[in-house]
């Protein structure tokens, strides 16, 4: 079942449950009411927002993530459940246990997936396309070349074809537009790495010491062209800055349908396959991370044959 992702933004709300139902409400009046067990997650944009004890402990219980939004309208926290996993300790131990070479492996098949994604969102046949798909053939373990660096640099410089634009988290308007949906993918993916029992603090890759979510910084890399390529096609259409209205195009981000391995459907489900996948690499089972990308892109041999 694809979990419901509830957008408090607008107006403020006060949150609390009755009888396992979220229910949201304004000036002391019911405007709305979920099951908590439908709810996936609950993102907050509106500082005068309120909730109940009970409320953010059953969404918990129930698996979801509360996204809570600071004064740029950015995600600054969020509130995931402790892992309730039958075999949560063996799965610790075995992330904590990784060797660096099958991490080295990993990243190389998260960046070569990145690039690959980058190059669907530019036009066929540029040089610029060109480059990107001969960089992902070129990615080594470990990336020691910084293939994600150098793609990044082309990639950008022809995102908006016939215009000049420089990729800046600290800028408003469009920059923010894609911070905001990364966030929420990066909210997703924890979400998912905690229901598997796992650590998003130890990344694969990323390994900032004040940085409680490497992990999901590693996994969510292949997720960010789906995040580019939606929020040009706002651009496109005009919108420009981060409003209600780009805000709730760039949540349905998780309710597109994904492919992973020889499974489709929504970008909330799949995720879990795509980080069951991670746990069988962690246990020893395969080296081969199952990524996800959206149902239209042609699979890695596909993309091989493109010069």
């Amino acid at each position: 079942m694809i979990k419901r992702t509830v957008e408090i933004s607008r107006e403020p709300a006060h949150l609390s449950v009755r009888n396992d139902q979220l229910v949201l409400k304004r000036n002391g009046d019911a405007v709305g009411q979920i099951p908590c067990e439908d709810v996936g997650v609950v993102l907050v944009d509106q500082p005068q927002t309120t909730y109940t004890h009970s409320a953010l402990t059953r969404l918990a219980d129930c698996g979801a993530t509360v996204v809570l939004c600071g004064r740029d309208h950015l995600p600054v926290a969020l509130v995931l459940p402790l892992a309730d996993h039958s075999e949560v300790v063996w799965r610790i131990n075995e992330q904590l246990a990784v060797k660096r070479p099958l991490k080295k492996q990993l990243w190389r098949q998260i960046v070569r997936a990145k690039i690959r994604g980058q190059a669907k969102n530019l036009a066929e046949g540029t040089a610029a396309r060109k480059r990107l798909v001969q960089l992902a053939r070129e990615v080594k373990s470990g990336d020691p070349k910084n293939a994600e660096a150098q793609a990044a640099r082309i990639y950008w410089a022809q995102w908006l074809p016939g215009e000049e634009f420089r990729r800046d988290r600290d800028l408003p308007g469009v920059n923010a537009m894609l911070n905001y949906g990364y966030a929420v993918a990066r909210a997703a993916v924890a979400r998912a790495l905690v229901a598997a029992g796992l650590l998003p603090a130890i990344g694969l890759h990323h390994c900032n010491r004040s940085n409680a979510f490497c992990l999901a910084d590693d996994l969510v890399e292949p997720l960010r062209p789906m995040v580019d390529h939606r929020v040009r096609d706002m651009r496109q259409q005009g919108l420009e800055e981060l409003t209600q209205q780009t805000k709730a195009e760039l949540l349905r981000l998780l309710t597109d349908r994904v492919q992973v391995g020889d499974e489709t459907g929504p970008l909330m489900v799949n995720l879990h396959r795509m980080v069951a996948s991670l746990v069988k690499c962690f246990q020893g089972k395969t080296k081969r991370l199952e990524i996800l990308k959206p149902v239209s892109e042609p699979d890695c041999e596909n993309a091989k044959r493109e010069n």
